[in-house]
């Protein structure tokens, strides 16, 4: 699983005049590449592509025919029904449909839920939950085969019911997954890779860790195996102790911040199989000075390895990730679509989600009006007032010796 080819890679370019934004309202598109040719992706805290939306999801699935160009998408409707209740938040426990991978007819998601509701006092992704689908998406289940999908409340979820919960230093909370190719079909040793931060603060949410599983096992939290070291002969070590596990890349501090819920380096990691080579792609959320996310523009950052474990090489850095030239930019979430890799691997297109405000004072008041009374006009509202809260995506070219 290694090539000479990835060491010509020596950089990578954003093409701004091919910046496309494809619509539907929401953020963290994790996408798989599915045998039937659609890529399937995930939706957090939006309404999606509904023309009068009436309700915003917490977590919720969506499907994408065509390229950039001529983009079609649909709504999976048999997704277990989350929704995103303003006036419950203690009622209705959250889950974050992030690492999302389609392999062998099934669909498998691990949704991080945090430890309390956002609006109270320290809040912090905690552990995962994962949810699958044996037949691409028709019927779901819970991790340990039973259904319906059961949205576990506050107090009833444990180790028994998530499959990460509560670990060392909350370590595996926040999951995305390697994507490698249609039906996962490039991949040849019989594993998934699974990435994570370390933690959820500074200094250990820009340490990245990796876990592996038999894609026949992955479903059993016991076969998962951790990044234990390197070996001399560029293999890995793995082990079955989390408390084993090492980084396998430390991203620049600064980038956590430190009101909300700590958001920051969750990567996107996608074979490139023309050139044999791992790409991922990773941000660091832009902190104003009193701590607050998206307070500046973003981190982004590029990086090329021969192993899904590394080393990983950086051949690409911005301090400040701004599309198109935008200074009010607030970029996060980057997210490389595993099908859309040109045929000879020498561009990709990323995806990615704005959190800008562009409203003003009165369509604020107009928002907390329409609420409560019609919510078909405060979903545009929104929308009006964070129009590239969306399905953004950009052709990206890697620039060889």
């Amino acid at each position: 699983m290694t090539s000479a080819t990835s060491a010509v890679v020596t950089g990578a370019a954003r093409v701004d005049e091919t910046i496309r934004r494809l619509g539907g309202h929401g953020d963290d598109f994790h996408m798989s590449w599915m045998a039937d040719d659609r890529q399937v992706f995930a939706v957090c805290d939006g309404c999606g592509w509904a023309d009068r939306p009436t309700r915003r999801f917490n977590s919720r699935l969506h499907v994408v025919t065509g390229g950039p160009d001529d983009a079609y998408f649909e709504d999976v409707p048999s997704y277990p029904e989350l929704v995103d209740d303003f006036d419950d938040m203690r009622g209705r426990s959250r889950y974050y449909g992030f690492a999302t991978i389609a392999f062998d007819g099934g669909i498998y998601q691990y949704l991080s839920t945090p430890n309390v509701p956002f609006r109270e006092r320290g809040p912090r992704f905690v552990g995962a939950k994962l949810i699958y689908s044996p037949d691409d998406g028709a019927t779901w289940r819970n991790q340990d085969g039973s259904t319906p999908v059961i949205w576990e409340p506050w107090e009833e979820r444990s180790k028994d019911n998530m499959f990460f919960f509560y670990e060392p230093q909350d370590a595996f909370s926040i999951l995305s997954v390697l994507q490698m190719g249609r039906n996962y079909e490039a991949n040849e040793d019989g594993y998934l890779y699974f990435y994570a931060p370390n933690g959820n603060t500074e200094t250990t949410m820009n340490q990245l860790v990796t876990c592996r599983v038999r894609r026949d096992a992955i479903l059993d939290r016991r076969a998962y195996e951790y990044f234990a070291g390197s070996r001399s002969d560029g293999g890995a070590e793995w082990s079955k102790d989390i408390y084993d596990r090492v980084p396998i890349f430390t991203y620049p501090e600064g980038w956590v911040n430190k009101t909300t819920h700590p958001w920051s380096w969750v990567p996107s990691v996608a074979y490139n199989e023309p050139l044999g080579a791992y790409m991922m792609v990773n941000c660091g959320t832009g902190v104003a000075p009193d701590g607050h996310w998206f307070g500046m523009p973003s981190y982004l950052g590029f990086y090329i390895s021969p192993n899904p474990w590394g080393p990983w090489t950086q051949i690409h850095e911005e301090t400040a990730w701004t599309p198109g030239g935008d200074e009010g930019a607030r970029c996060y979430s980057p997210i490389i679509s595993p099908k859309w890799i040109a045929d000879d691997g020498k561009s990709f297109w990323l995806i990615w989600s704005d959190f800008q405000m562009i409203d003003d004072d009165e369509d604020r008041v107009k928002t907390e009006q329409a609420r409560s009374s019609d919510p078909a006009e405060f979903f545009r509202i929104m929308k009006k007032g964070q129009p590239y809260y969306s399905f953004n995506t950009q052709r990206v070219d890697l620039l060889f010796d």
